[in-house]
């Protein structure tokens, strides 16, 4: 077996990255990112990057910091409300954006691992996302083609892996990344915890090893997207009974 464990995130990049290059990376808001791949791709220096994300991060992490060293010339995206330098570029000409609908973006992404070329979707449909596309009817209903995505690289995070490349995601983290794990051309997982072979249940398995080529172990920082707050109480008995 190929050894796919690299002892850092720069070593797993090597020789991956490139200028113009596409590139997806998994995760949901700020849940799931593999924010220590994108540490590293900021570091390589590639630039004019094509980045398929459900979203662009923070103004200050996730793939915000590519947006900050003006790294990304397009998005591939399907929400981009939480980033203020993201609005800076997209206004002043300086970002592309190919917006699409949530679930759209899911299966384009899901498609191109399958290889699908395209498929036809009802969502769109007499909207600004129809416009330039093929229409077809299918049982008295429109719908508009859409194609699949593939890149050259996809950076994904799971909860867990092995050193085959095996990966378990946690809840929200599912989002996007064990799909992108397909779509990619070369697939770069970072792991929260990295186990030996035969360690994880296979029935849990969510991505499996012959999808990924490098895995390297996941920084342990995680920062909250929207961080939201109660004043707490000054009595326990008060908080039950639900007084002030």
């Amino acid at each position: 077996m190929a050894n796919k464990v690299y002892p850092d995130a720069k070593a797993a990049l090597e020789g991956l990255t490139r200028d113009g290059m596409t590139v997806m990376a998994g995760g949901f808001g700020l849940c799931g990112i593999p924010e220590t791949l994108i540490l590293a791709l900021r570091d390589s220096g590639a630039k004019g990057l094509t980045v398929v994300s459900n979203n662009a991060g923070v103004d200050d992490w996730g793939l915000g910091l590519l947006l900050q060293t003006r790294q990304i010339a397009k998005m591939v995206s399907s929400y981009v409300g939480e980033n203020k330098t993201f609005e800076e570029q997209y206004l002043s000409g300086d970002l592309a954006l190919e917006f699409n609908p949530q679930g759209t973006l899911a299966e384009r992404i899901r498609a191109g691992g399958a290889g699908i070329p395209g498929f036809y979707t009802k969502t769109g449909v007499g909207t600004l996302i129809a416009e330039g596309k093929e229409e077809r009817e299918f049982g008295g209903e429109r719908y508009i083609l859409e194609t699949g995505l593939v890149a050259d690289l996809s950076i994904v995070r799971a909860a867990k892996g092995d050193k085959a490349g095996n990966l378990v995601f946690s809840k929200t983290a599912r989002n996007f990344n064990p799909m992108m794990a397909t779509a990619g051309k070369v697939c770069v997982a970072e792991v929260e915890e990295l186990v030996e072979p035969g360690e994880l249940d296979p029935d849990t398995i969510h991505t499996p090893g012959i999808y990924v080529d490098r895995i390297v172990q996941a920084a342990q920082e995680k920062r909250i997207e929207q961080r939201t707050v109660r004043e707490r109480t000054s009595h326990p008995e008060q908080a039950a009974a639900g007084g002030e």
